[in-house]
């Protein structure tokens, strides 16, 4: 592999501490005209397979997947915009939106099919690409995500013991006030969310959630982890009107934890989709490749090996 940066000079988020994996190299690409942060490594000759992960996290929610998945795969863990040392581009954030641009900074990086795997917030974004790039991948996997109008729920529970998992989604739709009450207090938001979406309180240290609160307070993240839900209506909208045309055909799937927000993501994703199978991951809440990163490898490893 080359350096570990190539484009440094192009990096939009510069105040943003780099994280560095060994055997991976930091890029920069223009997708479509927003500047993408990707992580690349692995065997660039095999198999590619795109990473995305959600809130309130950047490409590092992978980092203890990524070796694993290197020893076979081309891999690559793409910021989505506004995500870590990704653009923050004004407007833009419906899913559809944010699939093109990530399909293209694929292709900037010379890789033309490839598999895909998505948590949270990124799932949302996999589940929309594949709906319009289905025939450049070989496979989407999907892990504990409540995708609007695909597996979120339609009404968010008042019953405590369930409403803590859903309860935000409603709270960043309102406008202005998270911007008010959130800003300068983003490291209290962010630490709640990892350690109480967890299974073990224990599962992010101190340095892994100064990291995952830095990306949001930087200028212009907040606003673009909240633009997301904000767009979530338009993206559930989309989602529909491409479904109304036809399934999914591409293979996909389900992964779950045995304590996260979406009991069974194959069976929330089946109605929409032609070709689904399903994995429970024991031992994990909602942050699966962070929590239990080798049952995780495991199942992409071998959804990948099968589907070959």
């Amino acid at each position: 592999m080359p350096s570990s940066f190539e484009g440094l000079e192009d990096n939009p988020v510069r105040d943003l501490p780099l994280r560095d994996l060994a055997g991976f190299v930091h890029r920069w690409v223009d997708a479509d005209g927003v500047r993408l942060h990707a992580v690349e490594g692995g065997r660039i000759d095999g198999p590619a397979v795109v990473l995305l992960a959600g809130f309130p996290q950047t490409w590092w929610a992978w980092r203890k997947v990524m070796p694993s998945l290197a020893e076979r795969f081309h891999v690559i863990a793409i910021d989505l915009p506004g995500q870590g040392h990704s653009e923050r581009p004004e407007r833009g954030y419906d899913t559809h939106t944010v699939a093109a641009y990530v399909h293209a900074a694929v292709r900037a990086l010379g890789v033309s099919d490839y598999w895909l795997a998505a948590h949270d917030v990124g799932a949302w974004v996999a589940f929309s690409l594949a709906l319009d790039f289905e025939d450049r991948l070989h496979g989407v996997a999907l892990l504990d995500a409540g995708i609007p109008g695909i597996t979120l729920p339609e009404a968010i529970p008042t019953d405590p013991a369930r409403a803590w998992k859903t309860w935000h989604f409603a709270f960043h739709l309102v406008p202005e006030l998270p911007e008010t009450l959130l800003a300068g207090r983003e490291r209290e938001y962010v630490g709640w969310f990892l350690r109480m979406k967890a299974l073990s309180p224990d599962a992010f240290d101190d340095a892994e959630v100064d990291h995952y609160a830095a990306a949001v307070a930087q200028d212009g993240g907040l606003r673009a982890c909240l633009a997301y839900y904000r767009d979530a209506a338009e993206s559930a909208r989309a989602n529909h009107e491409a479904l109304e045309r036809r399934r999914l055909t591409v293979p996909v799937l389900g992964i779950s934890s045995s304590h996260g927000s979406i009991p069974d993501m194959a069976a929330s994703i089946s109605p929409w989709a032609e070709n689904v199978t399903g994995v429970i991951v024991p031992d994990a809440g909602h942050f699966i490749p962070d929590e239990q990163p080798e049952a995780v490898a495991a199942a992409l490893t071998a959804f990948i090996r099968d589907g070959a």
